[in-house]
C-alpha cells in the first residue's frame, strides 16, 4: 500500500469522525433558532404552593456557603413551604457554627471518600419533610449558587404544569478575567445546544449538576442508585430510562461561579471528561433496548457522551485545515467546509448579549486552555470514581 493511500485513508477516517461531531453541533445550533413553546408561569396567587426541600451539598466550601444560604433565605415564597438543608462535608467548625444559627437544617456527615452523590443520599436519609397536602419537590444547588428572590415561585409555576424534572439556566456570576469569561461563554454554548435546542424540537434537556429540581418521590427512590462522581449524568440516564422529560427553564437563572485560574480549569475539565467517558460505558449496555423501544432521548444522551470536547475540536479542525492547504492536498476543501460550518454553529450558539468585542478579545487565552484539555486526555482514568474538587471564592 502506497504512502498516499495511507494518508488518504487516515484523512477520510479523521474527517468522518470529526464531521459527525460537528454535524451534531450544527444541527442543534440551528435548532436553537426555532421557537420554543414556553409553559406560562402563572401570576395567579391562588395557585397551589408546592413544598420544596432545597439541598446545598458543600464540600470545603467555607468561603461561599454562608452568602449563598443567606441569599436564598430571602425568597418571596411562603416560608412554611420550603426548607433549606446544608450538607456540610469537611467544613470548618466556625462555618458550621454560623450555619447552625440560620433557620435551616445542618447535616454534618463524615465521609471517608466524599462525593456529591453521597451527600445527596445522606440528606434524603436524614431529612423528613413531606407535605401530604401538596406536591413535593427537591431542588439541588451548589454551594456557590445565587438565585433571585422569586426563584421558588417561578419553579413552582412550572411544577404546577406537571414537570417532574427541571433544569434551570445556570449562568456566570463572575467574568473578572479571561478564563472565567471563557468558561462562562462555554456554559452558555452548552445551554444553547444541549438544553434550549433540545427542548425546541421536543427532546429532553441535559442536566448540569446544579439548579435542578425533581419530584420528591422520584428523587428519593432513585438517589440511592447513584454511585459515581458524575451524579448528574446518572440522574439523567435514570430519567431517560423511565421516560421522564427534562424541561429547561431558560428564564430562571442560577448564578454560578466560573473557574478563574488554569489549575481549577484543568481539574474541573478532568472531572467532566472522566465523567463523560464513565457515563458512556455505563449507558451503552441499555442502548439495544433503547433502540427497540424507540427511546430517542436515551439514545441522544448516550451520543452526547461520545462527543469530542469542543475545545479539542477548535484545535484539531483548524490545524488539519491549514496543514492540508499548505501541502496543497486536493481534499483540503472539505476541511475548509467543516471549519466554516463549525464556526457558524458556535456563533449561533453564543447568546447575542455575549457577542461583544470585549469577549472576543479574550480568545487569546484559548490556546492555553486547549492545551490543558489535551493534557487531561493522558491523565484520565475512567475507573477512578474519586470526587475531584474545584475551589470557590465568590
Amino acid at each position: 500500500m502506497s504512502i498516499r493511500i495511507i494518508i488518504i485513508t487516515i484523512d477520510i477516517l479523521l474527517w468522518t469522525i470529526i464531521a459527525a461531531n460537528v454535524a451534531y453541533i450544527v444541527f442543534f445550533a440551528f435548532a436553537s433558532l426555532l421557537p420554543k413553546k414556553k409553559q406560562k408561569q402563572s401570576s395567579d396567587t391562588s395557585q397551589k404552593n408546592s413544598s420544596f426541600i432545597v439541598l446545598f451539598p458543600a464540600y470545603h466550601e467555607d468561603a461561599v456557603i454562608l452568602n449563598s444560604v443567606k441569599s436564598f433565605l430571602k425568597q418571596d415564597y411562603p416560608q412554611e413551604s420550603y426548607h433549606v438543608v446544608v450538607i456540610s462535608d469537611h467544613m470548618e467548625p466556625e462555618t458550621n457554627e454560623e450555619l447552625s444559627q440560620l433557620p435551616i437544617t445542618l447535616l454534618q456527615p463524615s465521609f471517608e471518600k466524599s462525593s456529591k452523590a453521597k451527600a445527596l443520599q445522606y440528606a434524603i436519609s436524614h431529612v423528613s419533610f413531606f407535605n401530604p397536602h401538596s406536591s413535593n419537590y427537591i431542588v439541588i444547588l451548589d454551594a456557590d449558587n445565587i438565585v433571585q428572590s422569586n426563584f421558588l415561585s417561578q419553579i413552582n409555576s412550572l411544577c404546577q404544569h406537571g414537570n417532574k424534572a427541571i433544569q434551570c439556566h445556570r449562568t456566570a456570576k463572575n467574568n473578572d478575567n479571561d478564563i472565567a469569561a471563557l468558561d462562562g461563554l462555554s456554559e452558555e454554548i452548552n445551554n444553547t445546544i444541549f438544553r434550549k435546542a433540545h427542548n425546541a424540537i421536543g427532546l429532553s434537556s441535559a442536566l448540569i449538576g446544579s439548579g435542578m429540581c425533581f419530584e420528591y418521590e422520584w428523587f428519593a427512590q432513585n438517589v440511592t442508585l447513584l454511585d459515581s462522581a458524575v451524579e448528574d449524568r446518572e440522574l439523567e440516564a435514570l430519567l431517560m430510562k423511565q421516560g421522564i422529560y427534562i424541561y429547561y427553564a431558560e428564564d430562571i437563572h442560577v448564578l454560578d461561579e466560573k473557574v478563574s485560574n488554569s489549575n481549577n480549569f484543568q481539574r474541573q475539565r478532568l472531572r467532566w471528561m472522566t465523567g463523560q467517558v464513565q457515563a458512556f460505558f455505563r449507558m451503552m449496555p441499555y442502548i439495544p433496548k433503547a433502540i427497540v423501544t424507540a427511546n430517542v432521548n436515551y439514545i441522544d444522551k448516550t451520543i452526547q457522551q461520545m462527543l469530542i470536547p469542543r475545545s479539542i475540536l477548535m484545535a484539531i479542525i483548524p490545524c488539519i485545515t491549514i496543514t492540508t492547504t499548505f501541502l496543497s492536498l486536493s481534499w483540503s476543501y472539505k476541511w475548509w467546509g467543516m471549519l466554516l460550518c463549525f464556526g457558524i454553529a458556535l456563533l449561533i450558539a453564543i447568546p447575542k448579549r455575549l457577542r461583544t468585542r470585549a469577549l472576543f478579545g479574550r480568545l487569546g487565552t484559548l490556546p492555553k486552555l486547549i492545551w490543558h484539555m489535551f493534557s487531561n486526555i493522558i491523565r484520565m482514568d475512567r475507573h477512578n470514581t474519586d470526587f475531584i474538587h474545584t475551589t470557590h471564592e465568590k
